[in-house]
């Protein structure tokens, strides 16, 4: 029996669904300067291993959301699924770099299948008038991973060394697999056969890229992310052998941190109906801009502690998860006929702008908090002008 839409059940299945990203990059954060040692290698390469993944995941995207707009959702996200449980395998079983970089790729094309898959169901099941809210109330559940995330990894890697964190994805990948076959119902009921012709697809491409307020709404998400993805490349590096955290306490401070998240997207989902998308964004872009800008600051005055660093991520956490679900909601509503596509091109942008931002703060680490927070200040600013040049008070696009 398939579980209805408004049940509890299918929004914590959906929950997981976009959990696979937060889960594959932040459960592993407190084995990256282990693993820089188990395989003698540099900062920057242990790191490609979050900038691969990421990559992977942008440019799997393109593709996953025109077959699910063409066939489906529920068989995009049975085959992923499956690739996700291999690849979480091989990761554990990897005995070299090479071997871990390539199992991250196919690990990312199979997380991708939950995330391009779970929005587009919402959207599908919701409407544009209720995506946003929904998707604030299931990112505040989806936070969940990267607050307990790291504490679990980072008490995995304690006890039973890195391995141990692919082994529990492989475990979270075949309970979805399974739970999804057994109880998700198809939700896309008007397939599009030409979505995954090269022509038209191409001319959606053109129809989303030539939208003034899709392509602020996504750049938004992309520069919002794009500062969680610089605290995620570098934090680890600094807080536990420059400040001295153990990788459990480290997992434990960081969870803390991202309650930030968990708030923001609570008062998206409480709000953004009231508000709307733009009002929340107008307050979400400004406190981005503020948190960032303060982080970069304290850096640049040498001022280098935990305060110095947690406090003005948190707040600028708050603020990504104000502007993510808003501006998720905002890019894909208007287009219910090709909303697998829509999902998949904003986040291979959000995806893009993240894994260049990753590698950088990976080529620029020095030992100092300067080229992370340097980042989130530029994704704050960013973030800020990108809203007010593009989306405030452009007007209201018809659905297409």
């Amino acid at each position: 029996m398939k579980l209805p839409p408004s049940s509890a059940g299918f929004v914590a299945i959906i929950m997981v669904m976009l959990a696979l990203l937060p889960l594959s990059t932040d459960l592993y954060l407190a084995s990256l300067p282990g693993l820089s040692r188990y395989f003698s290698s540099s900062i920057s390469e242990v790191q490609l291993t979050l900038s691969v993944f990421v990559a992977g995941f942008a440019l799997s995207q393109l593709v996953l959301g025109p077959v699910s707009d063409r066939y489906g959702r529920r068989p995009v996200l049975l085959v992923c699924g499956a690739l996700y449980v291999g690849a979480s395998l091989a990761c554990m079983l990897a005995n070299s770099m090479t071997i871990l970089l390539v199992a991250r790729f196919v690990q990312a094309i199979g997380a991708c299948g939950g995330t391009v898959v779970g929005r587009a169901i919402v959207r599908d099941t919701y409407g544009e008038g209720g995506t946003a809210r929904m998707l604030g109330y299931i990112h505040a559940g989806v936070a969940l991973a990267p607050i307990l995330g790291p504490t679990v990894g980072g008490t995995l890697d304690m006890w039973f060394g890195w391995r141990a964190n692919f082994a529990l994805l492989a475990g979270i990948g075949s309970a979805l697999l399974a739970t999804a076959w057994l109880l998700l119902d198809e939700t896309n009921r008007h397939p599009d056969p030409g979505a995954t012709r090269l022509k038209p697809m191409l001319a959606n491409y053109r129809t989303l890229l030539g939208d003034r307020r899709y392509v602020g709404y996504a750049l938004c998400l992309s520069c919002g992310y794009a500062g969680i993805f610089a605290f995620l490349s570098g934090a680890s590096f600094i807080m536990i052998p420059v400040l001295g955290l153990s990788p459990q306490r480290f997992g434990m401070l960081f969870g803390v941190t991202v309650l930030g998240y968990v708030i923001g997207t609570m008062t998206a989902g409480r709000l953004s109906v009231r508000l709307g998308i733009d009002r929340m964004l107008e307050f979400g872009t400004l406190l981005a801009l503020a948190s960032g800008s303060v982080m970069l600051a304290l850096a640049l005055a040498g001022v280098q502690n935990l305060a110095a660093l947690l406090l003005p991520m948190f707040f600028y956490l708050i603020a990504t998860g104000i502007n993510l679900p808003n501006a998720m909601g905002g890019a894909i509503g208007p287009f219910p006929k090709m909303a697998g596509m829509a999902a998949a091109l904003m986040g291979f942008i959000q995806m893009s702008v993240g894994a260049g931002v990753g590698f950088a703060v990976g080529r620029l680490h020095d030992g100092t908090t300067v080229p992370m927070t340097a980042a989130i200040a530029a994704a704050g600013w960013g973030v800020f002008l990108i809203y007010r040049i593009m989306l405030r008070g452009s007007g209201v696009r018809k659905q297409l």
